[in-house]
C-alpha cells in the first residue's frame, strides 16, 4: 500500500508533532489541502454476500480423490472489540480445501485471504478530528496470519494499521499474530441447496491481543491509544456465509 507524495513530509510531520498523538492533533489544521493515498472501508451493518468465486482454490495433495475434497470459500464481516477499538470490519473472504488424505485422516488446504482496510473510529487521536483529517485518521486491515484449521474454528491473523503519520508495517501482531478459536453461536442454516450457501455465526471472546509493532516513533503513543497490549475483553463476532464445490467439479483441480 502507497501514499502519495506527501511521504517526503511524514518525518518533519511527526517532529512537529513532537512525536506524540497529542501533538498529532494540533496537525488538524494543516492538511485541508491533503488528500491521502489510503483507501478506508466505512463499516457497513449489512450482511456481507456470499462470494462463489473459487479462483483461489488450492491445488490437492498428491494421492487424494478430488471427488471428496472440497473447496470452500467464507466471507465474513466480523465485529471486532479489542483494547479502545470498536469496530465493524470491512467484509474478508476465506477460500482453503478439506477432504480426506490417502491414509483416512482429515486433510487441508489453505488457499487465500482477501481483505480492505477499515476506518478505525476516532483515528489516530480518538477524536472527531481523527474521524475527519487525513493525516490523523487510521485504518485497520486483517491479514492471514498463517495458521488456520477450519474442521476446529483456529486461524490465525495479523492487523495491518496504516496512517500517514505511522510507518509502512505497522502491525498488531506483527511477529507473533492472534490466535482465534471460534466457537459457534449456534447451529449452522442452508440458505440455499443449489449452489449451496451455508450461514453460520462464531465468536471468540478469550482470545489476546497484542501491542502493535513497527509503527515507527508513535508506537508507544499509538499502543496507549488503542490500549494495547489487551490480555482479556477481547471479542470478536463473526457471521458469515460459505458455499462450496468439489474439486471434481471445477473447471480444473491441479495437485501438488
Amino acid at each position: 500500500m502507497s501514499n502519495t507524495a506527501s511521504d517526503s513530509r511524514r518525518p518533519s510531520l511527526a517532529r512537529r508533532a513532537g512525536l506524540t498523538l497529542a501533538g498529532a492533533a494540533a496537525l488538524a489544521g494543516l492538511v485541508g489541502a491533503y488528500t491521502p493515498g489510503l483507501a478506508y472501508a466505512e463499516p457497513d451493518s449489512a450482511a456481507p454476500a456470499t462470494v462463489t468465486d473459487f479462483s483461489d482454490c488450492p491445488a490437492l495433495p498428491a494421492g487424494t480423490d478430488p471427488a471428496r475434497w472440497r473447496c470452500e470459500v467464507h466471507t465474513a464481516a466480523p465485529l471486532l472489540t479489542m483494547g479502545t477499538i470498536q469496530v465493524a470490519l470491512a467484509p474478508i473472504t476465506m477460500t482453503h480445501a478439506e477432504g480426506p488424505m490417502p491414509d483416512g485422516t482429515d486433510g487441508q488446504v489453505w488457499g487465500a485471504m482477501h481483505s480492505t482496510p477499515t476506518a478505525v473510529p476516532g483515528g489516530l487521536t480518538n477524536t472527531a478530528a481523527g474521524d475527519h483529517a487525513g493525516l490523523l485518521r487510521l485504518a485497520i486491515q486483517p491479514v492471514y496470519g498463517g495458521r488456520s484449521d477450519f474442521y476446529t474454528g483456529q486461524f490465525s491473523l495479523r492487523l495491518r494499521l496504516s496512517s500517514p503519520l505511522l510507518s509502512h508495517g505497522c502491525t498488531i501482531g506483527a511477529d507473533a499474530p492472534i490466535d482465534f478459536r471460534l466457537k459457534r453461536s449456534g447451529p449452522s442454516e442452508w440458505v440455499s441447496q443449489d449452489p449451496p450457501v451455508i450461514k453460520f455465526s462464531a465468536y471468540d471472546d478469550a482470545f489476546t491481543a497484542p501491542a502493535a509493532e513497527h509503527c515507527g516513533p508513535l508506537t508507544s503513543a499509538l499502543n496507549r491509544r488503542l490500549g494495547l497490549p489487551a490480555p482479556t475483553g477481547n471479542l470478536m463476532t463473526y457471521d458469515a456465509t460459505y458455499t462450496f464445490r468439489t474439486y471434481d467439479d471445477l473447471d480444473s483441480h491441479p495437485v501438488v
